[in-house]
């Protein structure tokens, strides 16, 4: 695995948009290096699709020709933010309920469609100690288990597509924490936000890993990804200014700091780099792999950490990519939701 964490030399940079990868506009100076992406016919999930890096993530699948079925919470809120982008769908989804993904599931199987591209977008961050109806820590059950559920139950309609790509958007901060598969969800050990966040952003990088090992006959294909620090999102409404200064998202006069070789980015460019694992013919073959940047990620450097940084170190952690955890968080997270590919 570790073979393929190296970049490609895409041609894409930090700077790009979702857009600039569906016309296939390469770099920061314009150049047109390809015809762009056709997405026509084929059907795209993006969960969380109607907010952030999520919402640029539809509009430009949708520009690509696809149709987007975005589950929602609210799906009133989400009709409004939606409005004028071409082939959506919206229904509704509650990641923390396993009763709701199987509800959106079996619904979207019923109609025997076939499902080419799966980015799992939503997430929450840094949110105060709670716990689902089964007592599993929100960020782990939310940001983890349900997108874990969500995909193995979908497994008929991403196998159907002869070809399909789940993406998994993860982040800088599950260089913080591995996954604590002995006590995943803080029943022994304190409690603490950002390291519940971080786990389960790990978690998704080695669910992707797994995936793609498990999924490779059945032609479907896992990515994982970092989209950059993004100021206007939903993601943690509990986030302070304070926080924000910290995460290099606003400046000491509490404006939006928008430098994406630096890691800071508009929500266009942070939704660049899912639509490029998503959609690019410059990943095939390269299934399980970290992204960030619109390139795949190197390994992270033994000394490079996030202390004291202005901007978030490039790079995988280790843990985050080890086969061995990988099939393990699988198995456990297996038993804790009860879904297995059918």
């Amino acid at each position: 695995m570790t073979s393929l964490q190296h970049p490609i030399g895409s041609g894409f940079s930090a700077a790009n948009t979702a857009l600039d990868i569906i016309h296939g506009i390469h770099g920061i100076d314009g150049t047109d290096g390809t015809d762009g992406i056709d997405l026509s016919g084929r059907t795209a999930v993006v969960t969380g699709g109607h907010s952030g890096i999520g919402l640029e993530t539809t509009r430009a699948l949708s520009a690509a020709g696809a149709t987007v079925v975005v589950p929602v919470r609210c799906p009133d809120k989400a009709r409004a933010r939606l409005a004028g982008i071409d082939r959506v769908e919206i229904a509704h989804l509650d990641l923390i309920d396993p009763v709701s993904v199987d509800r959106f599931a079996d619904d979207l199987l019923a109609a025997k469609r076939p499902v080419h591209i799966l980015v799992n977008s939503a997430g929450i961050m840094r949110v105060p100690l709670t716990r689902d109806a089964r007592g599993y820590e929100a960020h782990f059950a939310t940001n983890h288990l349900g997108h874990f559920q969500l995909a193995v139950r979908l497994w008929p309609a991403l196998r159907r597509a002869q070809g399909a790509r789940v993406v998994a958007v993860s982040a800088w901060a599950h260089r913080l924490s591995p996954v604590h598969l002995d006590d995943p969800n803080f029943d022994r050990r304190p409690y603490d936000e950002w390291m519940g966040y971080a786990q389960s952003k790990t978690a998704n990088i080695l669910f992707a890993l797994d995936l793609d090992r498990r999924g490779e006959p059945d032609g479907i294909r896992g990515f994982s990804l970092h989209p950059g620090s993004i100021i206007t999102t939903d993601l943690s409404p509990w986030a302070t200014d304070t926080d924000r200064r910290a995460m290099n998202l606003i400046d000491d006069r509490g404006e939006p700091i928008i430098d994406p070789e630096r890691g800071a980015k508009t929500a266009e460019q942070g939704a660049s780099t899912s639509v490029w694992c998503a959609t690019s013919p410059q990943l095939d073959g390269y299934g399980g792999v970290y992204c960030e940047n619109n390139d795949i990620s190197p390994l992270a450097a033994d000394d490079d950490t996030v202390e004291g940084r202005t901007s978030w170190p490039v790079g995988v952690a280790p843990h985050a990519i080890d086969p061995g955890t990988a099939a393990d968080l699988w198995d456990l997270s297996e038993r804790l939701t009860g879904a297995r590919p059918a």
